[in-house]
This record gives C-alpha cells, sequence and structure tokens, in this order.
C-alpha cells in the first residue's frame, strides 16, 4: 500500500509543480502553446501505447470501446456544463474557456491512468516507468496552460492553487483505490477503465487543448506535437 501512495503521489506532483509555473509569472503566449503542443503529442502517444493498446490486451475490444464512448460523453457532458463566458471578438474568450476545460481533461484521464498504475503495483507487475512518466510528462503542459489560461482570465491565484491541489489529491487517491481493489478488477474492468481515460482525452484535446496550442504557439505547434508525441512513445517503451 505505501508503495502505491508514494508512487501515486509522486505522478500526480506534476499537476501542482505545473500549476505553480503557470501561475508564476506572465509566460508569453507563444510558449504556452508550445507547451501545450508538446503535451498534445504526449497524451497522444498516451492515448495510443498505454491506454487504448494496453485495455485490448488485457481485455476484450467490446469492453474497451464502452469505456471508450464513456469518457468520451462525460468529458463531452461535463465540458458543456462549464460557465464559459467568452464573448465573441473578445481575445481573451477562448483562453477563459481554455483553462476550466484542461483542468477538467486532467481529472478525468488522471483518475483511470493513476487507478491503472495502482492495479499494476498490486498485481506484482511493479511500477510501469512509461506509463508512469507518461503521466508525469502530460500533466505538466495541461497545468501549466490551464493554469496560465484561468490566471490571466482573472481567476485568483489561490483559487487555482486550490483546484490543482485537489485535482492531484483525487488522482493520487486512485492509484491507492486501484490497488486496493485490484484482486477483483477483471481484465475487461481494466479495459473499460482504459477506455474510459482515452475517451476524455481524445475529446479535450480537439475540444481544447490543440485548438489553443495552434492559436497560441502558431504554425510550428504541429512540429513540436510531433516531438511531444515522439518523446513519450519512447518512454511508453521502458518498465
Amino acid at each position: 500500500m505505501s508503495a502505491a501512495v508514494g508512487w501515486g503521489a509522486l505522478a500526480a506532483s506534476s499537476l501542482v509543480i505545473g500549476a505553480l509555473l503557470g501561475m508564476l509569472r506572465a509566460w508569453p503566449r507563444r510558449l504556452v502553446g508550445l507547451v501545450l503542443a508538446f503535451g498534445a503529442g504526449a497524451l497522444i502517444s498516451a492515448v495510443s501505447f498505454d491506454l487504448a493498446q494496453e485495455g485490448a490486451r488485457v481485455g476484450d475490444p467490446g469492453f474497451l470501446g464502452l469505456g471508450l464512448a464513456i469518457g468520451a460523453v462525460t468529458y463531452f457532458t461535463l465540458d458543456r456544463m462549464l460557465e464559459r463566458p467568452s464573448p465573441r471578438g473578445n481575445d481573451q474568450g477562448p483562453g477563459e474557456s481554455a483553462g476550466p476545460a484542461l483542468a477538467l481533461g486532467a481529472f478525468l484521464d488522471g483518475i483511470p491512468e493513476q487507478a491503472v498504475l495502482g492495479i499494476g503495483i498490486a498485481a506484482g507487475a511493479g511500477v510501469s516507468v512509461g506509463l508512469l512518466v507518461a503521466i508525469f510528462v502530460s500533466n505538466l503542459p495541461e497545468a501549466i496552460g490551464s493554469s496560465t489560461e484561468m490566471r490571466s482570465a482573472g481567476k485568483r491565484p489561490a483559487a487555482i492553487r486550490r483546484l490543482w491541489l485537489v485535482v492531484a489529491f483525487v488522482c493520487a487517491a486512485a492509484t491507492v483505490a486501484g490497488y486496493a481493489v485490484a484482486d477483483n478488477v477483471t481484465g475487461n474492468v481494466h479495459a473499460g477503465i482504459d477506455g474510459f481515460a482515452a475517451g476524455a482525452l481524445l475529446v479535450m484535446l480537439i475540444d481544447s487543448m490543440i485548438p489553443e496550442a495552434v492559436r497560441q504557439g502558431g504554425d510550428i505547434s504541429g512540429l513540436v506535437t510531433v516531438v511531444g508525441f515522439a518523446v513519450a512513445a519512447a518512454l511508453s517503451g521502458v518498465s
């Protein structure tokens, strides 16, 4: 159990680190966009290799697909329920909506990702270095981009810190929960959890993260996304 607590806290700590970095100073818009682009590439890799491929390996494709659909619809629904004060013609509008959307994405994909981490520890498979680093690396751009956007929109730093501390705590607790229930989790449930995270991530990427990366980072964003994908894909092969 102590291993699950430690590794879960380590993986989730990047959410708080990223949020603090985003509030540390006024980051250039282009730099924020490129950070988001790198993170988008890392998350695409996580969806491909650490979630969808792993889910298909441990369970039936139908359960993976069901989890994918539920994760996508859950993110889409909750994202639409967020307040999005983005008057047309106001350049801050897209930024204001992107901050909460990125935070929601980090929350919805972080819980199942870290639950899978805990299940792996309990199963005696040890810590997947690839999954751990992929979680850590992809969390940073999400948190940096989100906290930067919310700070620019006028949200109080104390409120931003509280938000990310809560998200990090819940995600870390998911690792412990995954460890605790591992004996009762079948391969199909594992596949469904992977699918949920993948579905939420894919909708968040297309709705919020990639558009915001291109808007702020410019035409080089695509190249930086490829770099993020390549780095995370290489790490996914590490065990």
